[in-house]
């Protein structure tokens, strides 16, 4: 339904989202302000882009942060297929080429790096698209496939593939990959909320 809100930009949502990330990401740098060089740096650019059409999907101007963000998506190799389901607190730790899927979901406090797959089976008992609770991060070179669910504090290493269900507090290691529990599994990988906003 088309309202008189739906011309204008959604302004004070985005701004909501942008400034948690960029509480969240001090947190994570350790400081009280993000340097002048992350800031220019398309890492920061594409989570713009993103949390600004994540806001205005009922809006006029969805179709404008699409193409803004597409734009950005080839000149990165970053590909969220127009997944909108990434919550609070997103880190992207280096770009290249990154291809999330558009059925994802995710819950908050999300990190993903470089050379990162997360996608979808297409036969099988785990026909379909991941997961993902709250606190997550996945590393470098890293696939996770399927009709699965990644658990709340996971921590996905390096080079790893993951088609199969992944419990609360573990980290994932390997091909083929192990599961170790772990409290805290993600300390030193995300930080700590302390009163964000």
């Amino acid at each position: 339904m088309i309202t008189m809100n739906s011309f204008l930009p959604e302004y004070k949502k985005y701004k909501e989202m942008i400034d948690f990330d960029y509480q969240y990401l001090c947190l994570f740098k350790h400081s009280n302000s993000l340097p002048k060089s992350y800031l220019n740096g398309y890492e920061w650019k594409i989570t713009k882009a993103y949390r600004k059409l994540q806001a205005n999907q009922n809006t006029i101007w969805k179709k404008y942060y699409e193409m803004k963000l597409h734009r950005l998506e080839l000149k990165t190799g970053i590909s969220f297929e127009n997944n909108m389901s990434i919550g609070r607190g997103l880190i992207i730790g280096h770009w290249g080429k990154i291809v999330i899927n558009g059925k994802a979901r995710f819950g908050n406090e999300v990190f993903v790096t470089h050379n990162v797959t997360i996608g979808r089976d297409i036969r099988g008992k785990r026909k379909g698209v991941p997961s993902f609770g709250n606190r997550v991060v996945i590393r470098t070179n890293s696939t996770v496939v399927g009709n699965i669910k990644i658990g709340n504090d996971v921590l996905i290493a390096p080079n790893t593939f993951v088609n199969f269900d992944v419990p609360d507090h573990s980290i994932v290691i390997g091909n083929p990959a192990t599961v170790h529990y772990r409290d805290n599994a993600t300390e030193g990988h995300l930080p700590q909320l302390v009163n964000i906003l």
